[in-house]
């Protein structure tokens, strides 16, 4: 491990010295050969699912959004994975951060799919895929590619979808940059600097402003607190996201000072918004809990500890890209958190007004955690044992678990048409 977080290192530099070299994006998207053009007309009856994101297969499990959350389908997000590494393996450049990405976040293994949204009219799946630096909107009848738009620098991350479902913000990792698409036609409609590292996206206001939280650099052994320099400048970015103006920029690490907890990384991984969007939790690098935050005074208000798992060393460098805990959603009242914890190897359900955690449900590395279509559980991805679990938001316990793909992490509500069960062969 100490060898690959170097090597990934050597490589963030090389970002910096090469990015304005580097293919940036142009604000139009490249249509694929003989691609199928998006679905138009009257609109089809839609059904509510959820696409969950396997990493290392390159592909999108869709399941039912309630009940049982049994499989309908599979869809490959890479069917241009032959095209995409002969342009690699073709440019020195590419093929360096390619295996940086393999050797570093991606854990010895590539990141063939991060994070999916589908169109308004359900017809196509839209996913940025981290290896091959891009985001793709995917036919969801034929399989086939609409658009492939290329982002800046070499790594694309998590996105977010505007409230009406017509945009779609991606994260560029090595250009601290985010892109905002037209989600039907993947025209770049905008885009913004950020911090080191642009990471988690979501849209507030009803659309109206867009925050990004930047992590800095997750791939070095410097995890030690008094290395915490060389991370990198982490805030969160927010902006217009009409105009793309920065409206503010908010540093934890002065937040967390003046809360007495210099301890901790500023450096915000996944949110949770309350349904008034009045207070923000987060969860930062290496921290087994949880911070709120008050957006009207600016002020963190409490910090959650939770449990440790025993078994887990405490050895920094031993975190999956810095993160001990990843993974947070609430449900739709805002009475319940659900928090995955990644390195301690379960997810809880915890109460919102006294911070008290439920019961600790054993899960496997778990890595995301959402809410399912009903607002009754929270999904989580099991990232190292292949399945999603739904757990009760009421009684914090386990519901059933699901088998899906190798390594899921995203897991996002979406829609196809009824009676769809997959792309064509």
């Amino acid at each position: 491990m100490p060898h690959s977080r170097r090597k990934r290192s050597y490589l963030s530099r090389l970002a910096c010295l090469t990015a304005s070299a580097a293919l940036l994006a142009t604000g139009a998207a490249v249509p694929a050969t003989g691609a199928a053009v998006p679905a138009t007309g009257a609109a089809a009856a839609l059904r509510e699912v959820m696409f969950v994101g396997n990493n290392w297969d390159g592909t999108a499990d869709v399941i039912q959004s309630r009940g049982s959350f049994a499989r309908i389908a599979r869809v490959n997000i890479i069917p241009d994975k032959d095209q995409r590494l002969q342009e690699i393996y073709l440019n020195p450049i590419k093929l360096a951060f390619f295996l940086g990405i393999r050797n570093g976040p991606g854990e010895g293994h590539d990141q063939f799919v991060d994070d999916m949204y589908t169109t308004p009219d359900g017809g196509s799946v839209v996913a940025s895929r981290p290896s091959f630096a891009d985001v793709v909107s995917i036919n969801l009848t034929t399989g086939r590619i609409n658009w492939r738009f290329p982002v800046s620098g070499f790594r694309s991350d998590h996105m977010a979808v505007s409230p009406d479902g017509r945009r779609v913000a991606v994260s560029a990792s090595t250009s601290n940059t985010v892109h905002v698409l037209d989600i039907v036609t993947g025209q770049q409609v905008g885009s913004f600097a950020t911090g080191d590292k642009p990471h988690e996206n979501v849209f507030t206001d009803g659309g109206r402003y867009l925050w990004n939280m930047s992590i800095g650099e997750v791939n070095t052994d410097l995890d030690d607190p008094g290395w915490d320099f060389t991370k990198g400048d982490r805030h969160i970015t927010v902006v217009d996201a009409t105009t793309f103006r920065q409206v503010k920029v908010i540093d934890m690490r002065q937040r967390l000072d003046a809360f007495g907890r210099s301890d901790l990384s500023d450096a915000v991984r996944p949110v949770a918004f309350t349904p008034d969007e009045s207070k923000l939790y987060f969860q930062v690098s290496f921290f087994n809990g949880f911070a709120e935050y008050d957006v009207a005074t600016d002020k963190i208000t409490r910090i959650k500890e939770l449990p440790k798992n025993p078994a887990t060393s405490d050895d920094r460098k031993t975190f999956v890209n810095d993160s001990r805990h990843h993974g947070m959603s609430m449900n739709p009242a805002g009475t319940k958190l659900c928090i995955a914890g990644t390195m301690d190897d379960y997810a809880t359900v915890v109460d919102r007004a006294s911070l008290q955690q439920g019961t600790l449900v054993p899960a496997v590395k778990p890595y995301w955690a959402t809410v399912s279509g009903d607002g009754n559980a929270c999904i989580i991805s099991e990232a190292g044992a292949d399945q999603v679990t739904a757990i009760d938001f009421a009684t914090g316990q386990k519901l059933v678990s699901v088998p899906v793909g190798d390594h899921p992490q995203r897991v996002r509500l979406g829609h196809v048409p009824e009676g769809w069960t997959g792309p064509a062969a």
